[in-house]
């Protein structure tokens, strides 16, 4: 299966919730990784922390869409995770760029393709798209919904219904590729409601943002598949979606995702952690999933969970 973004779906959005994650651009990713055989560097030596930075920085040159890498600093490699669309001689071709390091990349494999998708936690709407709300924030008085940026690129009005119904309010900053947040000004604050939807008529209080670990529980909340959990695997990710669409400094995880669930929230317990950008798989499947860290969005638009 392969890496994508999420498409834009129909949905129909619930009551005021944090989670309003706009899901114009959830990268969806099918399925499970499965390590590979990986040779030993070169010199038969761990790779310090400078050389896996020439590594990655190699892996981002190859520019070979399907592909999502970051740092494990605890094993010392680069791992790789390639959808099926990367061919064999695209691995080949990213072990050569490697060089003397080719040992120090830990190249999965995971069924789909990777890609952006539309849709989310509660359902928000431009246009023909459809995406998830993630949370609601304030500054200064003022109210505002972060969603997936991928999202907020695809329109400047957005509604809380299909065919422009429930005006939501108008997109004041979106940023991707690189990163993946937008973020939407309410034109009622009273709709800026500082929860999430657990789908299943109750709500998660959310308090406070922090930043993921590896093997955290998670959950995500998207208005396509619902409420999802798993555990993060792995953080500061790469991710080449393709067509020069390329994102840094991801979440990964192994909770499912779908078309839709774009700009939903990830979240453990109380704490918000991310907002959904895009990965492989389905939610029948399984399969690999990314988010954009809830406090960079937070820090590059000055406000703070409601």
């Amino acid at each position: 299966m392969k890496i994508k973004r999420l498409s834009p779906h129909g949905g129909v959005t619930t009551r005021r919730v944090r989670l309003l994650a706009v899901a114009a651009g959830l990268v969806t990713v099918s399925a499970l990784a499965v390590p590979a055989a990986v040779a030993e560097p070169g010199d038969g030596g761990r790779a310090t922390t400078a050389q896996l930075a020439q590594v990655g920085d190699a892996v981002l040159d190859a520019d070979i869409a399907g592909t999502a890498w970051y740092t494990d600093k605890t094993t010392g490699k680069v791992v790789v995770t390639a959808d099926q669309s990367v061919s064999a001689a695209e691995i080949a071709a990213l072990e050569k760029a490697a060089g003397a390091r080719s040992g120090a990349l830990e190249i999965k494999r995971t069924a789909g393709k990777f890609s952006k998708l539309i849709a989310g936690g509660q359902a928000i709407y431009t246009g023909g798209s459809r995406c998830s709300l993630g949370f609601n924030v304030v500054r200064g008085g003022t109210y505002y919904a972060l969603t997936a940026g991928h999202c907020t690129n695809n329109g400047s009005t957005w509604y809380t219904g299909p065919n422009s119904s429930g005006l939501l309010g108008n997109r004041t900053g979106s940023s991707f590729p690189n990163n993946d947040y937008g973020i939407i000004q309410h034109s009622n604050p009273a709709a800026a409601d500082g929860r999430v939807s657990l789908y299943n008529g109750t709500f998660r209080d959310i308090t406070g943002a922090a930043n993921a670990t590896v093997g955290q529980s998670v959950q995500r909340s998207g208005s396509t598949t619902g409420l999802r959990s798993g555990r993060v695997t792995g953080l500061n990710a790469s991710v080449n979606y393709g067509s020069g669409d390329v994102v840094h400094g991801m979440i990964q995880t192994n909770v499912c995702a779908q078309p839709g669930d774009s700009g939903g929230a990830l979240f453990s317990g109380s704490t918000a952690l991310g907002l959904t950008s895009g990965g492989s798989g389905n939610c029948t499947s399984g399969g690999t999933t990314f988010f954009q860290p809830v406090t960079e969005a937070l820090n590059a638009y000055g406000v703070s969970i409601v």
